[in-house]
């Protein structure tokens, strides 16, 4: 615009010139009268000033929004920075309160283990297995918060073992019943199968029942009175994999068909409004699950009518397996020839579970308070493998580990080093192999993960 401006205010100068210049080659060859050429060169002096006074006033105007403009980038820049800044803090903030939480967590499901393996009674039993589900039902969650990113940005990975799938959701559907309960609500789950081999499959456990909490919730807290129901269906079975089929049916408001378009379109973009479509509770949480069904190779459906109910539904094929452990068998010694571990852990309570899983697998174990009592006794006793925890007084496990790596003794014996953290996000695993840890253990220690790290390093 401004230079179209320019081009209209130099023709118009050069047109002046050429103007005048005329004006005074007839002047001074008589051809017109000196009246007339007066006025001419008045009334182009009028115009020049007009025209001048349109591209100054435009000038500045454009000075104007340009540096409105730029103050306005500015503030963008500064907003952004500002945002960017609070986003760092919220995933600190985030990080560290799923350790805060994962610390004491793995205290009680390590000590409810502890309680199960005495004898109890059978109502004490029962009490104990739901105060366990619900732990491990609360961890789940802490851990669905903290793994919304990896689903968000589409760099989940799924974690595939064989599973037990009937006993994996049983144990889930038992802390539902009590909600439901609780809400005044009927709750019943089904399992159908006609295969010999009930639910043993390859799959990602985790990620089927994180899915399974999203919709569950979503039922009964949008179900004021009637009935939930979960229907787990193997029926449909190919050569070596099985379709199993998972349906949530609720008695609840449903939903209006715009916004059940509306939440599965969400789901399609990744990002996620909140609009009235998140009513349900949990748009957000509708929308990772429609991406982890998505990720594990199925697709989530709906069918609902408004204050009838709705049913939400997939279909995963998985591998058939028999490769499934008996849990009776998870606590039995492992290790034949005597194994010398140290334990390096500040939290006392922590230290009794750590001692339970290791002794009940048939490992002696020496415990210290922080890094610089596990360096001082690494110099002068004999061990198998070290078990760091990272975050300790007086010296953390980074620098402990590397100060050990350091010592002529590990020089000879390539003393393996786990790291073992509530926290075990991405940075922290890496960090961790940085100053030379073999392996990370993240808090509650799984049973199995322990088992594995054993034998690996018992062998060598």
């Amino acid at each position: 615009m401004r230079s179209n401006t320019k081009k209209v205010l130099s023709f118009l100068i050069f047109a002046s010139i050429v103007l005048i210049l005329f004006l005074g080659y007839t002047f001074l060859e008589g051809f017109l009268d000196a009246k007339i050429i007066v006025i001419t060169l008045f009334v182009l002096a009028i115009i020049q000033v007009f025209t001048l006074q349109y591209f100054f006033k435009n000038q500045l105007k454009n000075d104007f929004n340009r540096s409105n403009l730029l103050t306005r980038i500015k503030e963008l820049k500064s907003a952004l920075d500002e945002s960017e800044k609070l986003a760092d803090h919220k995933s600190i903030y985030l990080e560290n309160m799923s350790y805060e939480v994962r610390t004491p967590l793995s205290t009680v499901m390590g000590m409810l283990n502890m309680l199960m393996q005495t004898e109890l009674n059978t109502d004490q039993q029962a009490q104990a297995e739901i105060a366990l589900y619900s732990s491990k039902y609360l961890l789940q969650l802490v851990d669905m918060v903290t793994n919304n990113a990896s689903v968000d940005t589409g760099s989940l990975q799924l974690n595939e073992s064989a599973i037990d799938l009937k006993l994996d959701l049983t144990r889930l559907f038992k802390v539902f019943e009590y909600q439901a309960w609780e809400k005044g609500l009927e709750f019943e789950y089904k399992f159908l199968s006609k295969e010999t081999d009930k639910f043993l499959v390859m799959g990602d456990s985790a990620r089927i029942q994180q899915v399974l909490i999203n919709l569950i919730n979503n039922a009964i807290k949008f179900t004021n009175s009637g009935k939930i129901s979960v229907i787990v269906d193997q029926s449909v079975g190919i050569d070596n994999e099985q379709i199993i089929t998972f349906y949530i049916k609720d008695t609840g408001v449903g939903m209006h068909p715009h916004e059940v378009r509306r939440i599965f379109k969400n789901a399609e973009n990744s990002k996620q409004s909140t609009s009235a479509a998140d009513y349900r509770g949990g748009g957000i949480g509708l929308s990772i699950s429609h991406q982890l069904v998505h990720v594990m190779g199925g697709e989530l459906k709906l069918e609902t009518k408004e204050n009838e109910g709705s049913t939400f539904y997939f279909s995963l094929q998985l591998k058939k397996t028999l490769n499934i452990k008996n849990e009776a068998d998870n606590f039995k010694p492992i290790l034949n020839n005597k194994f010398n571990v140290l334990v390096a852990e500040d939290n006392r309570m922590n230290q009794k579970v750590i001692k339970f899983l290791l002794e009940r697998l048939g490992a002696d174990c020496t415990f210290v308070k922080n890094g610089l009592e596990a360096l001082e006794l690494y110099k002068i006793l004999d061990f198998d493998m070290v078990f760091m925890d990272i975050y300790m007084p007086d010296m953390d496990g980074y620098e402990a580990t590397q100060l050990i790596q350091k010592t002529e003794k590990y020089t000879k014996t390539k003393t393996p080093v786990i790291g073992v953290s509530a926290s075990a996000f991405e940075a922290d695993i890496n960090k961790a192999k940085l100053a030379g840890m073999d392996a990370f253990l993240a808090k509650p220690i799984e049973l199995d993960k322990l088992k594995a790290l054993l034998i690996q390093y018992a062998k060598k």
